[in-house]
């Protein structure tokens, strides 16, 4: 049963980059500003998260000494966008705490401490849960972990490849031994936003090329940080909460009885 779902979703992979191409994720300038996004973006719409972003580069304080000297008052307002902003710049404040004092200050040192250990300790800080904490291990860190969404079992679960009571962990290492040995996609086979546009169809959820999309990355990063783009792309755009549009989407064929 494994290896039938396993084989599906590296169909699903294959179909959707095939579709949309590289999705460009995750669209920011510097690791740090991944790592700041990863908690903003929590409990709202990216467009929102954006916004904050926005007034943290305009202030020149997308920085670890940024966030460390801006008292937690003036943070709150400059975060205010993306809601919940008292917890928010809490939990930024008390992640450049962990930073300095576990890690020196510094983001090379903290990602090069093993997967699983950062990842422990990532969960154990105030705010952060599995996906925020895969978030800034795969999207700043470039280590291997599947980061799992709603839209990633809200799909998953309509066609019938993970249950409803499956667990965080139980579908992300699912989808980590399904496409960790298959290749990174060919830079030359991705879809520029402006082919997309033009393209039958979106492109998924394709940013703009940024620093941190183009970073260099082992395959199967690249391989788990494409196909969750992919995934959001199918979640934002057919596989709606209510009212899916199945009949355009690119994985209608692999629905249970589809065929």
């Amino acid at each position: 049963m494994n290896e039938i779902r396993h084989d599906a979703i590296r169909n699903y992979y294959q179909t959707l980059f095939s579709a949309w191409g590289r999705q460009h994720w995750w669209p920011a300038q510097s690791r740090f500003e991944v790592i700041i996004g990863a908690y903003l973006t929590q409990n709202t719409a990216w467009a929102n998260a954006g916004k904050a972003l926005g007034n943290l580069r305009k202030a020149r304080l997308l920085t670890v000494a940024g966030i460390r000297q801006t008292p937690q008052s003036r943070l709150e307002q400059l975060i205010r966008p993306s809601g919940y902003f008292r917890q928010k710049a809490q939990r930024l404040k008390t992640f450049v705490s962990f930073l300095d004092t576990r890690c020196g200050g510094s983001l090379r040192r903290m990602f090069a401490r093993p997967t699983a250990e950062l990842r422990d300790e990532l969960l154990a800080l105030n705010g952060v849960g599995p996906e925020t904490a895969d978030s800034i291990l795969l999207y700043a860190g470039n280590h291997p972990v599947f980061v799992v969404d709603a839209y990633t079992r809200r799909i998953f679960e309509r066609h019938g490849i993970v249950s409803s009571a499956a667990t965080y962990d139980e579908i992300r290492l699912l989808f980590e031994y399904a496409l960790g040995g298959m290749s990174s996609p060919e830079p030359s086979l991705g879809v520029t936003p402006a082919a997309a546009r033009t393209a039958a169809g979106p492109p998924g959820s394709c940013h703009t090329p940024s620093r941190v999309s183009r970073a260099e990355r082992t395959a199967p990063v690249q391989v788990f940080n494409e196909m969750h783009g992919l995934i959001v792309g199918v979640g934002k755009t057919y596989c709606l909460k209510s009212q899916p549009r199945c009949e355009q989407c690119p994985l209608q064929k692999f629905l249970p009885g589809a065929q």
